[in-house]
């Protein structure tokens, strides 16, 4: 399902989309949009719709938080790897999980929104 949704590759064995599409689809409210960065990038600069939840808190609280949204949750950070990574652990979770492409640095070069 989330291959024919999100279009496979990536994200830890799940599928993987670009910034403007996860911005498109995070704005829409289909999908959770979840910042793993630190608590210093996120004061840096942040998507307007996303969550902060640092990768290093992402536990079974966080995972049964999300479950109950009933959407995919799609991860971002500064570059994809981090992402990558709670792509796996949402997984293993039983999570969709989808991976944006390119984290924060593409998000900004495409000039998509800001907030601080």
């Amino acid at each position: 399902m989330l291959s024919k949704l999100f279009g496979g590759g990536g994200g830890g064995g799940g599928g993987a989309i670009d910034v403007a599409e996860a911005e498109r689809r995070a704005s829409a409210g289909e999908v959770v949009l979840i910042d793993v960065r630190e608590k210093s990038e996120w004061k840096s600069g942040h998507a307007p719709m996303a969550r902060h939840m640092p990768l290093g808190g992402l536990d079974e609280r966080a995972f049964h938080e999300l479950r109950k949204k009933g959407k995919p949750v799609a991860f971002i950070c500064r570059s994809g790897s981090r992402s990558n990574a709670a792509c796996g652990k949402a997984r293993q979770a039983g999570l969709e999980a989808i991976n944006v492409k390119g984290g924060m640095s593409a998000w900004s070069r495409a000039g998509l929104p800001m907030a601080r």
